[in-house]
């Protein structure tokens, strides 16, 4: 499983447009990433930054992120999200990615939810 972190600006004027599209993401662009083996996947939204987080569990990533991309019902959908999108200073377009820089990993000894001493 990697992990992978991405950054962009949303417009200030466009964030409530944003966030009303992400209270009901379509259920074919969900699938679409669901067979292109991405799990887990959250946005979270802080003042004008999105910050995009998804497990890929495939094998190879270039290939199932273009299989995303041409996909038609998710090149509608992008079509509605990324007049909502800014990138940020210094990137030319698009999501960046944030190079993971330290992880701790789920506890084997401590199962969710169980408090410890």
């Amino acid at each position: 499983m990697q992990r992978h972190l991405f950054l962009i600006g949303v417009r200030p004027e466009a964030r409530d447009r944003y966030l009303e599209l992400h209270a009901a993401v379509w259920p074919d662009v969900e699938e679409r990433l669901r067979q292109s083996h991405i799990d887990n996947y959250s946005i979270f939204i802080h003042e004008d930054l999105l910050i995009g987080y998804f497990e890929y569990l495939g094998e190879d990533l270039a290939a199932d992120m273009a299989r995303v991309a041409a996909d038609p019902v998710t090149q509608k959908w992008w079509e509605l999200t990324e007049p909502c999108q800014v990138p940020l200073p210094r990137v030319a377009r698009g999501w960046v990615e944030a190079a993971e820089v330290w992880h701790l990993g789920p506890s084997t000894s401590h199962p969710r939810g169980v408090e410890r001493d």
